[in-house]
């Protein structure tokens, strides 16, 4: 007989589905979750899209803000927000990586002006697919992200 882990449904939280495969626990770290927070990952679960295979996270008690929601895009540009009341999802929506990110991101040229007098980032999305993005005060294009916590 095959044997199977049961997770219980969210009464009241959230459930970001379709993360890209492996991406949870970057989604996890940035959100700033309470820690007495119940809190389910599961990673490399089956699925339809992505690949055959993604990330779920499950957060009880909690709504996500818009910069929590513009996080998870940049960390997974297809994941999908489910907004959970009562044990019903009450709200579902895919997360859409916005045209400009201010106070998210940091810049990585070190002659940035948001470096020397510590600045909060304003970037442009040049492109979304692949992402392409650009420092407004320097004009740099990010190689990597690095989202602020």
């Amino acid at each position: 007989m095959k044997k199977s882990l049961k997770v219980k449904p969210i009464e009241n939280g959230t459930v970001i589905d379709h993360i890209n495969k492996g991406k949870a626990l970057n989604v996890y770290k940035v959100l700033k979750i309470d820690k007495n927070q119940t809190v389910t990952i599961a990673m490399n679960v089956p699925s339809k899209k992505n690949n055959g295979k993604k990330d779920v996270l499950k957060i009880e008690g909690i709504e996500l803000s818009k910069e929590d929601v513009n996080k998870i895009s940049l960390i997974s540009p297809n994941a999908t927000i489910n907004i959970i009341k009562d044990g019903v999802v009450v709200r579902k929506f895919k997360v859409e990586i916005p045209d400009t990110i201010e106070g998210i991101l940091k810049c990585t040229n070190p002659n940035c002006i948001t470096q020397i007098e510590n600045i909060a980032g304003k970037f442009k999305v040049e492109e979304k697919e692949p992402l392409k993005i650009r420092c407004a005060y320097c004009e740099k294009f990010l190689n990597s992200i690095e989202i602020c916590r």
